[in-house]
């Protein structure tokens, strides 16, 4: 029996879970860009850039597919000259030489500056290009590709709702109980898509072992099992594919990645200790079709409590949820999966979000290894019991928790971050904030 929520929730996981090409937050504003840039019908003279904090902070320094560059100038920039919006958040795909190279020259000549918006959006990028008398505007807010207004000469010629507020969302109406449902029930066919994720992030992983990108811990973590300081058993397996994947992804490697909820990382989190699990074990496609899906939507209903982007790293909450996919493919159930879920939140629940650059894949891989430590301890039986800390007996309770201290009680960290961030790198000519 095909059960009346389940064909929502494949709408959710196909909305949330879709290939991006580059760190969201400075995709976010190349789209931006390309899309006004399109609107003005002619070359920009003048790019102006404005975006809300999180979002600037997030983008400050991580590399932008294609450039060999870091920052929000010249992802801009390059959407401008190269951008195609069609193609989302993959808008950089088609990005050549020559765009490139003018993109670089505008940025010379002081054409592109970057600024914080007056929003109380947290995620937000509005970009104006102007050529001569004629101009033209772009906003994206609320979901990294949801353009919501595009003007030329100050007429609109496209606007779209703001998408709507995450916490009254069908994802937060959601609980693990459903989600178990849906992966252990639905049919297989409702399913397979997913197996596009374990495509394209292991693509990414591989090449991230190939070379040095980033900050090469998952290329560190093979050599350490080469020289024999660490064991190739199945834990280290799955963090060094994670962070090779998140090394590669935060250099700008020109590969997309299956992302979740508006982040590569994530995506890439949610996905690849999976994979790691089912491939050592031996697990059929469909014990991981079924196990992808799981960490994917608990990743999604997770994240949705929490919000977009916040103080607290959402790499943590994807582990959480991949937790969830290597206990369905050691055999555990639903209550394992809610024990393995309360371990991780329970061990790695405060890490910060100090913006998106190359040592998140160490971030990523800490939050790997705790997953799986909380996934292999739940098939024990242990779990953190609900009169510790943030964690709650009911599972539910325990995420509404973990959402309201990262949109709630964690907002003066936000703007300490960023405060402390943006004063280290004024003045910096790959990032130009005025």
């Amino acid at each position: 029996m095909i059960k009346k929520n389940w064909s929502e929730y494949t709408k959710i996981l196909k909305r949330e879970v879709v290939p991006a090409l580059g760190c969201t937050e400075p995709i976010a504003v190349a789209l931006a860009a390309a899309r006004a840039a399109e609107a003005l019908e002619t070359a920009p003279e003048k790019v102006k850039v404005y975006v809300s904090g999180n979002l600037l902070k997030n983008g400050m320094g991580v590399g932008v597919p294609g450039t060999g560059m870091t920052g929000l100038d010249i992802a801009a920039a390059v959407g401008v000259t190269g951008g195609n919006s069609e193609l989302g958040l993959e808008v950089l795909r088609d990005l050549n030489a020559k765009q490139l190279e003018t993109a670089k020259e505008m940025m010379t000549r002081g054409q592109i500056c970057v600024d914080l918006a007056k929003t109380g959006e947290l995620l937000y990028a509005g970009v104006v290009v102007e050529s001569g008398n004629e101009n033209a505007r772009c906003v994206i807010a609320r979901s990294h590709s949801a353009i919501t207004l595009v003007e030329k000469n100050g007429k609109e010629v496209f606007s779209a709702p703001l998408p709507g507020d995450e916490k009254d969302s069908d994802e937060c109406r959601m609980s693990m109980a459903d989600i178990y449902e849906f992966a252990t029930e639905a049919p297989i066919e409702y399913l397979q898509f997913i197996t596009e994720a374990a495509k394209l992030n292991e693509a990414v992983a591989i090449k991230g072992l190939s070379c040095d990108w980033g900050l090469r811990v998952g290329r560190s973590i093979a050599k350490d099992i080469e020289d024999g300081i660490r064991s190739d058993d199945i834990v280290s397996f799955a963090i060094k594919m994670t962070a090779a994947a998140s090394d590669a992804r935060m250099e700008g490697i020109k590969l997309p990645v299956m992302s979740n909820s508006g982040s590569g990382n994530q995506g890439i989190t949610a996905t690849l200790p999976v994979l790691a699990f089912a491939k050592r074990l031996g697990s059929s496609e469909e014990q991981l079709v079924r196990a992808l899906i799981m960490s994917h939507l608990s990743a999604i209903h997770m994240k949705n409590h929490l919000g977009r982007l916040s103080a607290l790293c959402g790499a943590s909450l994807a582990a959480t949820a991949s937790g969830c996919g290597i206990v369905m493919l050691m055999g555990g159930g639903l209550k394992e999966m809610e024990y393995s879920m309360k371990n991780t939140l329970g061990d790695i629940a405060g890490m910060i979000c100090d913006g998106a650059k190359t040592s998140c894949a160490l971030k990523v891989a800490s939050a790997v290894e705790a997953a799986v430590n909380s996934a292999l301890l739940a098939m024990k039986g242990i779990t953190i019991p609900g009169k510790d800390g943030i964690i709650d007996d009911d599972i539910e309770a325990c995420i509404r928790n973990i959402g309201q201290l990262g949109s709630e009680g964690m907002v003066e960290t936000d703007s300490v971050i960023l405060k402390i961030m943006t004063g280290k790198t004024a003045g910096k000519a790959d990032q130009t904030i005025q």
